[in-house]
């Protein structure tokens, strides 16, 4: 029998999936890790240690006889440069909740133009996009910044110690704003000269295409066979909306995860400001997205903060407590955020406590503030043909009816929710042709709908959720400085 493997390095944890050829987890492999946070506004991981060193012991971990080929998807966009011995020259700068480089952001689109940015890249410039990181990087660096050097994103850091490859696919590519065009699909190398003279840029490449193979050195270290298929993989996100089948015009992946996360597939590139149209996962393809820089990283801060409870405690706790948390209002920005607002120097606001609220009322408040952000963004999507919920925070269901309940929408959550790892073991067998291109192997479990009940409460929530954030932002800003 044939097996493919996928491999996802996240935010809090690497994972592996050893996968049959028609689509049944027969193995997986997990290790655990958490970005660093240096100082405010910086986010960062150990490429080395948090990223190959966890591919090594998972893949390591698993049975990796008669694997057809890997493919490999993180977090992202991130970026990292290295020596020509793929050693970092710092540690790696995460995707947008790390914003440092406001200052870049804001030279950039004073260079290039807004307008143009957005009609040429598909969105403003923000903390998610890679150019100003690299900006930033350059600056800092000095004389010591080297534009012929090689810099990479999580998955593509590690494609290169399977391979040697120096690759990036087209979907993480769209995320280096603004050098990379999105009607085209190419790099818009007029942009890369006039911004960072001299950088050198890594080969295009799809998702699901064979890039090369694992090399001697790498085998040693995984157990893989030399001359196994290593196929592209992407961003962490894009990898799970192609494990669930959002894959048709009007799809719509909503993942709970460390961020919320949202991927529409389009039929055509367009352009919404405050939303994100990328390349897709599969040739030629675009969608649309959104994220949040927190969400469940905002209920392990509160597990944290209670004394490491059992989640299941703090979760049953929140589940007693009413629709509307009982007057609490919280926004999740604890990061700054992303979408809707854009904005770095955001901060956490909990309005309304009293000494009658318990940390079941505080959990509760956090889902209900996260769904209230899920809402606005979707409403920035406008109507859309099916969604799909995903993600670990999919599991106990009070989130994910929170969320339909605010929001009022239906949401299908599939019965295979492991997550990226599952679409790039698909990605990997597509790659080698092992199976057809449009093969799916998602397969739904249920469907979240709206309780009706709750509507009255929180219509009003929603609306002081909006008036909170532009009512506190001085506040929070001169807080944050």
């Amino acid at each position: 029998m044939s097996f493919v493997i996928g491999v996802d390095i996240g935010t809090g944890s690497t994972k592996a999936v050893r996968c049959t050829l028609d689509g049944e987890v027969v193995a997986v492999a997990r290790r655990d890790h958490a970005p660093s946070l240096p100082q405010p506004g910086w986010a960062e991981m150990d490429p080395e240690r948090d990223w190959w060193g966890d591919v090594v012991e998972v893949l390591a971990e698993l049975d990796t006889t008669d694997v057809d080929a890997v493919c490999v998807s993180g977090l992202g966009p991130c970026v990292v440069q290295t020596d020509d011995d793929l050693r970092p020259r710092r540690p790696a700068i995460l995707y947008g909740v790390d914003t440092r480089s406001t200052r870049e952001i804001a030279e950039l689109t004073e260079q290039l133009g807004a307008d143009a940015i957005l009609e040429r890249c598909g969105k403003d410039l923000s903390s998610q996009a890679i150019g100003p990181k690299l900006a930033w990087l350059r600056r800092e660096a000095g004389d010591a910044w080297r534009p012929q050097g090689r810099w990479f994103s999580a998955h593509t850091y590690v494609i290169a110690q399977l391979t040697g490859e120096w690759v990036l696919d087209h979907h993480t590519a769209s995320q280096c704003d603004p050098f990379y065009d999105i009607h085209r699909q190419e790099w818009a190398t007029d942009w890369v000269q006039a911004v960072l003279p001299g950088l050198a840029l890594p080969r295009l490449v799809w998702p699901s295409e064979q890039i090369g193979a694992v090399r001697g050195d790498a085998a040693a270290r995984t157990g893989l066979a030399e001359g196994t298929p290593v196929i592209a993989g992407t961003v962490d996100a894009w990898a799970e909306a192609f494990s669930v089948g959002v894959r048709r015009p009007g799809d719509l992946m909503l993942m709970y995860g460390s961020t919320m996360f949202f991927v529409q597939v389009l039929e055509a590139p367009t352009t919404v400001r405050g939303l994100w149209t990328t390349s897709g996962v599969e040739r030629g393809s675009h969608t649309l997205a959104a994220g949040m820089a927190t969400s469940g990283t905002v209920t392990t801060w509160l597990q944290d903060l209670t004394g490491g409870v059992p989640f299941e405690t703090l979760l049953a706790e929140a589940a007693a407590v009413p629709a509307g948390s009982e007057g609490l209002v919280l926004l999740p920005y604890f990061s700054g955020e992303r979408t809707p607002i854009y904005d770095p120097l955001a901060r956490g606001v909990i309005a309304g406590l009293t000494l009658r609220h318990g940390r079941g009322h505080l959990l509760r408040a956090t889902y209900e503030g996260i769904a209230c952000g899920v809402r606005q963004i979707l409403d920035v999507f406008g109507t859309a043909e099916r969604l799909v919920a995903v993600g670990g925070g999919t599991q106990g269901g009070l989130w994910t009816q929170i969320v339909s309940d605010v929001a009022g929408v239906a949401q299908t959550v599939p019965q295979q929710t492991i997550g990226a790892s599952y679409g790039d073991a698909l990605l990997a067998a597509i790659g080698v042709g092992a199976v057809p291109p449009n093969t799916d192997w998602t397969k739904p479990d249920h469907v979240v709908v709206p309780d009706p009940s709750t509507a009255t409460t929180y219509e009003e929530l929603f609306r002081t959720y909006g008036d909170l954030y532009p009512a506190t932002r001085e506040l929070v800003h001169r807080l944050a400085k």
